[in-house]
């Protein structure tokens, strides 16, 4: 079996080819993410409604609706390995999602639009699903935050993570401002149960999340991530968001043959 191990951002994940074949998903995951201590598992498969069919799961073999960075790597496997064009559409669990190959190594991706956008889930916390069903997030300011924080904010990131209000749990993104259209994101990840580097649909949802408070007149943000920088497009009108972009880097770190 032919594994790729790749990152976007530093949200990484190992990937494999599965067209054609049966295979334990659930179980590659487990076995597979523990080779590299990657954040997710991923496999390409045939698909009737797009060019193919991602299949995603977390590290801890729970299966996940969606995932930005693993969208933009997926499409970028897809290119390097003749499965799709440098324009695609990917089938997941929470819809279809259009990629872009940029260059060599910038994708972009069109991340699905809020099922659910609710900015007073908790009073100091929103909520928001990317797709239908969707991605869950809670977005959370902390001003002031720094990555070097991680440790002391862990024990509060956790407990939104699993708070009641998010009946799915939820992926607690913690954001401060640090510019003008800018953000500094720490992303406690649903499945990883620990903190990312990076975290695509996590952006997004911070970046819906300013939009709709009118934080975002020009409805674009860069994000900050620990792996590096995202850039979050949004267009909409009248508070309904018609369309969110995702781009950012891609990289291929090592080829397995297991």
């Amino acid at each position: 079996m032919n594994v790729w191990y790749m990152n976007g951002a530093g949200n990484d994940f190992m990937v494999i080819d599965a067209r054609g074949k049966t295979y334990d998903f659930k179980q590659l995951a487990l076995d597979l993410c523990k080779i590299t201590g990657a954040d997710g598992f991923m496999a390409v498969d045939h698909s009737d409604k797009a060019d193919f069919k991602l299949h995603f799961y977390n590290s801890d073999g729970t299966r996940g609706e969606m995932c930005g960075n693993g969208a933009r790597c997926i499409c970028r496997y897809a290119y390097d390995n003749g499965i799709a064009g440098e324009n695609m559409v990917v089938e997941t669990d929470a819809g279809l999602v259009p990629g872009w190959r940029l260059s060599e190594n910038q994708y972009k991706v069109q991340l699905n639009n809020p099922g659910v956008l609710d900015l007073r889930r908790k009073p100091d916390a929103a909520y928001v699903e990317l797709g239908d069903p969707g991605v869950p997030h809670a977005v959370r300011e902390v001003p002031g935050l720094r990555w070097e924080d991680g440790d002391a904010l862990k024990e509060m990131a956790c407990a939104l993570r699993h708070d009641p209000a998010f009946p799915k749990g939820a992926n607690a993104n913690l954001y401060t401002w640090t510019g003008e259209n800018e953000v500094r994101i720490l992303t406690f990840e649903r499945g990883v149960e620990d903190y990312t580097l990076a975290c695509g649909t996590g952006s997004g949802s911070v970046a819906v999340t300013l939009w709709a408070e009118g934080k975002l007149p020009g409805g674009r943000l860069a994000v900050h991530n620990q792996g590096g920088t995202l850039t979050v497009t949004i267009e909409g009108s009248d508070g309904k968001v018609n369309a969110i972009y995702l781009e950012g880097p891609t990289e291929v770190v090592r080829e397995y043959e297991i």
